[in-house]
């Protein structure tokens, strides 16, 4: 039946990733979990059943990714549904963040998610069926936030790797996502949550404002209702035909419109440059 798909959801203790398993349950789906500490999910949704496998998984190591995927179908007996949901927030600028930062947050953001992938695709392309749902951000769209510059471009990453996987694994009738949710009311934004810089730099005006306007404005005010996001995703998995780019949240559409409007204005201003290359 199709409510007994197997999802492998990361990132699941709070936030997009635990609404979804949690709305998962709800409708009858199985559900293989993962957090860095597998207590908080089993005081979340329980002891392992015949409905729900909670797994302690470090995305960042390879080896234990390809253990949870292997455990998700000794457990279940086979997987549909990956969600890529696991990742945070990196505030700083370029300058300020050390190489250890920055690498810390890609390992997680970026080739976390693609160690789940390089693990999954055997199990979903044996079978000739399943979905991937890469969670990028509307900043994996539009950069243009100062003080983000890693974690944007750890977004980017993942929008770029999702179109190639899309034409790789389409021959397998498997489908990718691109998922680019906008602010939604988690604590994505908390203190806890988000990291800032080890070391700042006061020139940077337009940074400091930047973090402190979504960590004390924007965090808890966020117009977009997590549960709303878990359920469009369970929508987005029944599809036939799956969008390769999904927008998730009101105000993403502004971005998307502000960013074509901005690339149009520099090729037509610079048109004439731009072929000036002809041979």
């Amino acid at each position: 039946m199709e409510t007994k798909k197997v999802w492998f959801v990361t990132g699941a203790s709070k936030g997009l990733g635990f609404e979804l398993v949690k709305k998962l349950l709800l409708e009858g789906f199985r559900v293989a979990a993962t957090s860095r500490t597998a207590e908080s999910l089993v005081a979340s949704f329980g002891k392992a059943s015949e409905n729900f496998l909670p797994l302690e998984m470090n995305i960042a190591e390879n080896d234990n990714v390809k253990w949870a995927v292997s455990r998700t179908v000794e457990h279940f007996g086979n997987v549909d549904v990956i969600v890529n949901n696991a990742g945070y927030g990196q505030i700083g600028t370029l300058e300020e963040l050390t190489d250890e930062e920055a690498r810390a947050n890609f390992d997680v953001n970026v080739f976390g998610s693609l160690n789940v992938i390089r693990n999954a695709m055997p199990y979903l392309r044996e079978q000739k069926s399943g979905n991937i749902f890469n969670i990028s951000s509307i900043g994996g769209y539009a950069g243009n936030f100062p003080g983000w510059g890693i974690y944007c471009s750890t977004k980017f990453a993942v929008a770029g790797f999702t179109e190639a996987l899309a034409e790789e694994a389409k021959a397998f009738g498997i489908h990718a996502t691109v998922v680019y949710p906008g602010y939604f009311r988690t604590d994505f934004l908390s203190k806890e949550s988000a990291k800032t810089p080890a070391h700042t730099i006061e020139a940077y005006e337009s940074a400091r404002n930047s973090e402190q306007a979504h960590l004390n404005d924007i965090n808890g005010s966020q117009p977009n209702d997590p549960v709303k996001a878990a359920e469009a995703l369970v929508e987005l998995s029944r599809a036939q035909q799956p969008p390769v780019h999904f927008l998730l949240g009101i105000e993403t559409h502004e971005f998307l419109n502000n960013k074509i409007e901005a690339l149009t204005k520099d090729a037509e201003n610079w048109k004439s440059l731009t072929e000036s290359t002809a041979i």
